[in-house]
């Protein structure tokens, strides 16, 4: 296979696998030596064994940060800081993409970012919708409520006073603390009842502020 024919078949992805590759009448040892050439000759990135990306000049698609990360784990969403600094919900920048799987924890660094996967178990895969990112691109990505209870249960004292208050949370009123208390109950931990009353704490004084004001 030539360049200008891996480019045809993948110019409108944002990434691909290597399995796209490989239908048809195709030696797939040759297109994986192949693949290594162009990615040494960085014309392609490896962003884990089996998914590229096209680099620039070729990449027609830049690939959102979300967009990898989905395909980086499939079954997987963005979760806990990450979708909560996509919400405005914290002032942070996140320099990582935090994500929640039910496979092993792992991490990736790649030419387009760092990837951090947390482990949950299966039947708390939940609550997450698929956000449109632009330029034809969607991801799964946690609800609000549902980032905040991730990042609560995967963090060792998350249910604290004061290391919920030091999230510095803001845009509170993108949170629907019924929907939060929902989602705890559902969870069935009394780490996250408790949390899920400190942040409904922490919106009925963000109310009682503005209303002073």
């Amino acid at each position: 296979m030539e360049f200008d024919r891996l480019f045809e078949i993948v110019k409108d992805e944002p990434v691909f696998e290597t399995a796209l590759l490989l239908a048809g009448d195709v030696d797939p040892n040759h297109i994986r030596r192949q693949l290594t050439r162009w990615t040494n000759a960085d014309k392609l990135y490896q962003l884990r064994r089996g998914l590229y990306a096209l680099a620039p000049p070729y990449q027609k698609v830049k690939p959102h940060p979300f967009t990898i990360a989905n395909r980086m784990v499939r079954g997987s969403y963005v979760s806990c800081q990450s979708a909560l600094a996509h919400y405005g919900l914290i002032p942070e920048y996140v320099p990582m993409v935090v994500n929640v799987c039910s496979s092993r924890p792992r991490q990736w660094d790649t030419p387009l970012g760092s990837f951090l996967f947390r482990h949950v178990r299966r039947k708390y895969l939940r609550d997450y919708r698929a956000l449109e990112l632009g330029d034809g691109q969607k991801a799964l990505v946690a609800t609000p409520e549902k980032a905040l209870l991730d990042l609560i249960y995967l963090t060792t004292g998350g249910d604290s006073e004061d290391y919920i208050r030091s999230l510095r949370l803001q845009n509170l009123e993108k949170l629907d603390v019924q929907s939060l208390k929902n989602a705890a109950e559902t969870f069935g931990k009394p780490k996250l009842r408790r949390a899920a009353e400190q942040v409904a704490l922490l919106v009925r004084e963000a109310i009682t502020a503005e209303e002073g004001r």
